[in-house]
């Protein structure tokens, strides 16, 4: 029997059907995987993956965090927070870090309830989709309202998310309607900053407006229109994004291992733990892309300074290096044992990590509570294929008596 050769595709059907073979191959054949295809560089170990989040001056956010943005000779304009490497990135991490202080997030649990209520009760127990009916649904209203959306437009911007994620297998660069979609949502967020700027409100980009940030030359200085919509743009993105993911992951991990939901079911305080080990074991978030800054050579590969390095978050949360059993779902692991990757790492960890976890623990809640016992159509299940983000599209579920 021949060993087929060891490809990993960002941008195939394979990986978006679940690279978790291929991110084992990686670890133990090519920890530094280099890829003739799209000249980039991946890391798969949790040893590495770790430390090259830490490594901000080896492995550079400034030239974007997707292979089409480090690869494009463009030069960057305005760049967003993701696209910061320190001094820069602290002074605006900062800023943004004091609207995600535990009491605001704490703040936000009624609305993130409500929401929540609002979109299950509506669904049907005979049937219903998760995604649709409801993951994909409340996720978005929570961080739109934080940021000051018209209700009407929230949804809205999910579709437009929707739209410039997707790749089709093969496709890097966005297609023209994912532009399209991107210059239609940076166009309405950068308008909503125009009318806050004017009339303040009691909302997110009502206080980026008023906020002043320290820039690289120790000058104090307001951040322009285009630099909030760029935050708008970004959080609204990750905060829709990966709660609907990962409560999806969650609906199917669960129905796969029905001791585990059985387990919740008996014990309700092992919610957060449970949310902590689908974010391990299926990160909706399965990469970030950096770009070297020098030469750097490790397991006797060397890493050319200004390629693209992929760093395979979802590989190091499988690494059996770090973890023990790593391909088994067991809520009650010993978190302990290493970093839980799954929303990033040092400087560049998820700004909304926290109301991540928080509207994930209740969404799980509210799903023991409405769906004791289902079944998954898993004829119907569907998964996205999206740049960054791993997941599932379509979740036909049924309550069982």
């Amino acid at each position: 029997m021949t060993v087929a050769e060891l490809e990993f595709d960002p941008f195939s059907e394979d990986f978006f059907n679940g690279p978790y073979e291929t991110y084992r191959r990686m670890r133990e054949e090519a920890p530094v995987y280099y890829s003739e295809r799209y000249d980039f560089y991946a890391l798969s170990r949790h040893v590495d993956v770790a430390a090259a989040y830490k490594n901000f001056e080896t492995y550079s956010s400034a030239r974007g965090v997707d292979l089409a943005a480090v690869r494009s000779e463009e030069p960057m304009g305005h760049k967003s927070i993701i696209m910061m490497d320190p001094p820069e990135h602290r002074h605006m991490r900062g800023l943004v870090n004091k609207v995600f202080t535990p009491r605001a997030i704490e703040a936000m649990r009624p609305l993130v309830t409500g929401l929540v209520d609002r979109y299950l009760d509506a669904t049907d127990p005979a049937g219903f989709d998760v995604v649709q009916d409801f993951s994909a649904l409340f996720p978005v209203e929570v961080i739109t309202t934080m940021l000051g959306v018209p209700e009407e437009d929230r949804q809205q911007i999910r579709l437009w998310l929707d739209t410039f994620l997707h790749r089709e297998p093969g496709e890097v660069e966005m297609s023209e309607a994912g532009v399209q979609a991107a210059t239609q949502m940076a166009i309405a967020y950068y308008q909503l900053v125009k009318e806050r700027r004017a009339a303040p409100r009691d909302d997110m980009i009502s206080a980026l407006v008023a906020a002043r940030v320290e820039r690289e030359n120790g000058e104090l200085t307001a951040l322009d229109n285009i630099e909030i919509a760029q935050f708008a743009v970004l959080l609204g993105g990750a905060g829709a994004e990966t709660v609907t993911k990962l409560v999806a992951n969650a609906v199917v991990l669960f129905a796969r291992h029905p001791e585990q939901w059985q387990k919740l079911l008996d014990d309700r305080s092992r919610v957060p733990a449970a949310v902590e080990e689908v974010l391990r074991y299926e990160s909706p978030n399965q990469y970030n892309v950096r770009c070297s800054r020098e030469d750097v050579t490790l397991h006797g590969v060397t890493i050319p300074a200004g390629k693209p390095v992929f760093l395979l978050l979802g590989s190091a949360n499988r690494d059996p290096d770090a973890w023990t059993k790593p391909e088994v779902f067991d809520i009650e692991r010993d978190r302990t044992e290493a970093q839980n990757l799954g929303f990033g790492y040092g400087i560049h960890s998820c700004l909304g990590a926290a109301l991540a976890r928080m509207e994930s623990s209740v969404a799980l809640q509210k799903l023991l509570d409405h769906m004791p016992r289902y079944e998954v159509d898993w004829a119907g299940c569907r998964r996205v294929n999206m740049q960054n983000v791993a997941g599932w599209n379509n979740v036909p579920v049924r309550v069982l008596p």
